[in-house]
């Protein structure tokens, strides 16, 4: 399965922030649309970063309860590791334990087309396994 399959079944609606607003906008953002991570852009269409929580709580953890009032910029993940519709599932997911990361934004054309997270590889590769053992349970059956 790849990453276009993916967004066909879940969506290809992609949070955004711009890096001027402030990480109280980001973090208000991230609970009201339940998400981990938003994509940055200065002008709504390309890459310039991304928040993800985990930055949030390093940024916390190193600046204190001033971090709210602070741009999305001074604490977002400058060097985006995007990925492209056509990758798939096993690439994402070893790329995601390599890097240690848990989001991807889908690019196609310099725009943001779409987000995948390691909890949508998951299911997607359960599903996958799901499928296989129900294709196997109907061969035998048949047999």
């Amino acid at each position: 399965m790849n990453v276009e399959t993916i967004l066909r079944n879940k969506g290809n609606w992609v949070a955004t922030i711009r890096p001027d607003a402030t990480v109280a906008n980001a973090v208000n953002l991230l609970h009201r649309e339940r998400i981990g991570a938003i994509v940055v852009s200065e002008d709504g269409i390309g890459v310039d970063g991304i928040l993800s929580e985990r930055d949030v709580v390093i940024a916390l953890a190193e600046g204190g309860a001033d971090l709210l009032a602070r741009p999305v910029a001074d604490i977002m993940t400058r060097t985006v590791i995007t990925c492209d519709p056509s990758d798939t599932v096993g690439e994402l997911m070893a790329e995601m334990t390599n890097r240690r990361i848990r989001h991807f934004p889908v690019v196609a054309d310099g725009r943001p087309i779409g987000i995948v997270s390691i909890g949508d590889l998951v299911k997607s590769r359960l599903d996958e396994v799901e499928f296989e053992a129900n294709s196997m349970r109907s061969f035998i059956a048949g047999a």
